[in-house]
């Protein structure tokens, strides 16, 4: 078996490529980034440290204030990666979120859990879904399960007759063919 022969294509590839093409479609690394945030957050003003026989209590007076801005941070994370239509939301959300841990949460879990909800709050703004591989765009014509169909006709400037009789279906007596687009009709 040399370099070049293809391996068989295993359970293991498949669902590889199956949680590659998941995470291309949503913002992922953004909703990981939001989640990993949240459990500094969360976890600091409850731990204990020890440092030889001295223990050392980072508790502090908003310790629910941290938990519950460390859950919030933990759940839009993950409705990043499921809801990505929130995505705005959940990214100034997270932004929000980030800001009011400094002063809440010991510096927003010794800025950790700050610089992580900022990044992915703003990596979730900044996200946009690009074009559908070539290979899904025949899958839906195939299935019927694409959006809106094509026009026909690309033609738009002049009404065409879609009644019987020949007369285009322009009620208003506005259109680009008799030179009035509707702006100065108003007297």
């Amino acid at each position: 078996m040399s370099a070049e022969t293809p391996a068989a294509d295993g359970q293991f590839t498949l669902r590889r490529q199956q949680f590659r093409a998941w995470r291309g479609t949503r913002p992922f690394w953004a909703g990981l980034f939001v989640l990993l945030s949240g459990l500094p957050i969360a976890y600091f003003p409850y731990a204990n440290l020890r440092i030889g026989h001295l223990t050392l209590a980072m508790a502090t007076t908003a310790g629910a204030g941290s938990l519950i801005i460390g859950v919030l941070l933990v759940v839009l994370g993950v409705s990043l990666w499921f809801q990505k239509h929130v995505r705005v939301f959940a990214g100034v959300a997270a932004i929000l979120l980030a800001l009011v841990s400094i002063p809440v949460s010991n510096l927003g879990g010794f800025v950790v859990g700050f610089l992580l909800a900022l990044v992915g709050g703003a990596m979730a703004v900044a996200w946009a879904p690009g074009p559908p591989p070539a290979g899904q765009l025949a899958g839906h014509a195939a299935t019927g399960t694409g959006e809106a169909p094509d026009a026909t006709d690309h033609d738009t400037t002049v009404l065409k007759p879609v009644d019987g009789v020949g007369q285009p279906n322009d009620l208003s007596g506005t259109n680009p063919a008799n030179g009035a687009n509707g702006r100065h009709s108003a007297g």
